[in-house]
């Protein structure tokens, strides 16, 4: 990658975060300010980012168009919309859709639950594999070899006192989420929630997102939280057939 390409793409990556200023931007990429000037210049004329006021810079309107045009060539995610949006509109908790993208989690839609309890997740943002739900199921379908290779390969952060913390722990999760057919995130993310997900098959039966339904543990114990799995693979599957799966898993 160009020296500048790269400092274009770490620009726009800390303006997610908040508006900042030239001397902020200089100081966090560690070049000189004349040298952010002109890639700001760049990406404002392109319509990425944009002056806020005299001295503060934000992301443009260009990079919200290019994501929402992402969103919206994304086969499964438009498949998937008319299941899960009513398996969000009958439950009342949120409902997420995620692929698997460079051994991490990505959110490609998600549904808000009624409640008020807020959760980290967003469109676009990611998360790890080994403590989320959805992180499982797009793990365990995958070949076993594969599954081992990303398994070493993970950076197991303990997020709470449920976290799996070894690629051994995190393999014989895998196993048994193969086995049933979900996967089951038991506060591992975020202590105050736990959720369930299961796979969306495409027409070769192969696994091309998983979603997952998150409830706040105060509004729903753990055997609760278990009593909607019947629902949520009612709707996968309904996902599913929609993304072309006709029934026939070829081995999964």
């Amino acid at each position: 990658m160009s020296q500048s390409l790269d400092r274009a793409l770490t620009l726009l990556r800390e303006l997610t975060k908040e508006p900042r200023t030239l001397d902020q931007l200089a100081e966090e990429i560690g070049v000189h300010k004349s040298t952010v000037l002109r890639l700001l210049r760049t990406l404002e004329s392109h319509h990425f980012v944009r002056r806020e006021g005299a001295r503060h810079y934000r992301l443009g309107s260009a990079l919200f168009d290019l994501a929402n045009q992402a969103l919206e060539s994304n086969d499964v995610r438009r498949s998937a919309q008319p299941a899960l949006a009513a398996l969000n509109e009958r439950t009342g908790h949120t409902v997420h859709l995620a692929s698997y993208e460079d051994g991490e989690v990505v959110y490609i839609d998600k549904y808000e639950g009624r409640h008020s309890v807020r959760m980290y997740s967003r469109i676009g943002k990611r998360a790890p594999l080994h403590c989320t739900a959805v992180g499982k199921v797009l793990v365990a379908a995958m070949p076993a070899a594969r599954r081992e290779e990303i398994a070493r390969s993970i950076d197991y952060v303990v997020l709470t006192p449920n976290t799996i913390a070894s690629p051994e722990a995190f393999l014989a999760e895998l196993v048994r989420v193969a086995e049933r057919g979900y996967a089951v995130d038991d506060a591992e993310h975020e202590d105050f929630i736990h959720c369930v997900a299961a796979p969306i098959r495409g027409a070769d039966g192969e696994v091309l997102a998983a979603a997952s339904m998150s409830v706040p543990k105060v509004l729903l114990d753990f055997d609760g939280l278990l009593a909607l799995v019947p629902e949520l693979l009612a709707a996968t599957e309904e996902a599913s057939v929609h993304s072309g799966w006709t029934g026939n898993r070829k081995g999964h």
